[in-house]
């Protein structure tokens, strides 16, 4: 067995699984925020992406736990990220949008949690 080799290859996927659950983290939470503030547009669509995003997100977890520590620490950053593609998915103004996340790692991963 190639050990440098074989460790290289976990690193990378380490890396990769990590890079999905953030890209991930960053659709479920723009989503979130169009759902809290355009309740005009709600739609089958944007619940449907919620959904898939928060089992898709479970799976990783399951895949790789030690990811999860990963997601308070990265809240911010992914936060923010989520906060411009918002922008970029409403055409409204990045003032709409709180500066800080305004939900809990809990709300955010629970199946059930739809901000009003």
């Amino acid at each position: 067995i190639d050990v440098e080799h074989t460790a290289e290859e976990i690193e990378d996927m380490g890396k990769r699984d990590l890079k999905e659950l953030n890209s991930r983290v960053q659709v479920l939470l723009a989503h979130l925020l169009k759902w809290k503030l355009q309740p005009s547009k709600r739609s089958l669509s944007w619940r449907r992406t919620i959904g898939i995003q928060r089992i898709e997100i479970e799976t990783l977890l399951e895949q790789s736990p030690s990811l999860g520590t990963r997601l308070s620490e990265d809240l911010v950053r992914n936060y923010a990220r989520a906060r411009k593609r918002a922008v970029l998915d409403t055409n409204l103004p990045a003032q709409t949008f709180p500066p800080q996340c305004p939900f809990s790692l809990g709300q955010v991963l629970d199946e059930a949690f739809l901000p009003d």
